[in-house]
């Protein structure tokens, strides 16, 4: 893999770093090459149960490269905004399996909108967030007017992208946008054994459920109950008594070992 983007594999779980630490993880276009195709990598792995992604330090990412962008004749995809950027959030979005974002520094703009695409997000007290579309004259194209209201409310989402101005980790913790916030040190293996919880689940079902939120989650709240009954019962003429009978005793010996 590129210089850019470290991947390194471990007990099912991939971690991805974007590795720009000089330019804060500016997403310039190698780096967005090396993710997309990162993620369509790992996509046909079946030994990944899970993807962490994060940055470098001091930054997860400061968004797309303005320098590079800035350059006379540089493709700002103005026609095909998601062509230019190689489409790396819909790279993520599509992976079938879920995808933590470790949040060790500032994401910023489209840096923000990457850290969107992931499912789970926990922080260090250093992660900062912020919009800053509408200070370079942009408007966002990977989905964050679409994502960040649902996260965090309308007003507090007209706030932070008509401003400009940063979400501490403090906030985005009490907003509801960081799961978590835990001391830097224990970012990585917070999000590892985050994953290695999800991974203790029967595979399929995980991917079928992540699919099941995300389909529910763009659409309305009757058109999504729907949708889950039609899916669910399509779901459970795969399973056997056998099968839940299986899993049984594991469900209920964890249960003991959590609440003790």
């Amino acid at each position: 893999m590129s210089e850019v983007l470290r991947v390194e594999t471990s007990e099912g779980i991939a971690t991805l770093t974007l590795n720009r630490p000089e330019a804060r993880n500016a997403l310039d276009r190698a780096l967005r090459d090396a993710i997309r195709e990162a993620f369509v990598a790992l996509a046909r792995d079946e030994a990944v149960g899970a993807v962490i992604l994060t940055g470098a330090a001091p930054a997860f990412c400061a968004g797309l490269d303005l320098k590079e962008l800035a350059q006379p004749g540089a493709d700002r995809g103005s026609d095909r905004p998601q062509e230019t950027a190689h489409d790396i959030v819909r790279a993520i979005e599509a992976f079938d399996r879920p995808v933590i974002g470790a949040i060790n520094g500032v994401a910023v703009t489209g840096g923000f909108e990457l850290a969107l695409a992931c499912d789970v997000l926990i922080g260090s007290p250093e992660a900062r967030f912020a919009d800053t579309h509408a200070r370079v004259g942009i408007l966002p194209g990977w989905g964050l007017s679409v994502k960040l209201p649902r996260l965090v409310g309308v007003g507090r989402a007209k706030m932070i992208s008509l401003t400009g101005n940063y979400v501490s980790a403090e906030e985005a913790e009490r907003w509801g946008l960081l799961a978590r916030v835990v001391p830097a040190a224990e970012l990585l293996p917070a999000c590892r054994a985050l994953a290695r919880d999800m991974l203790s689940c029967d595979p399929r079902t995980l991917r079928g459920y992540k699919r099941l939120i995300d389909e529910g989650y763009g659409t309305t709240a009757a058109e999504a109950r729907r949708h889950e009954a039609a899916v669910s019962t399509e779901h459970m003429r795969s399973v056997s008594a056998g099968d839940i009978a299986g899993r049984r005793l594991g469900v209920v010996a964890r249960g003991r070992e959590q609440t003790r």
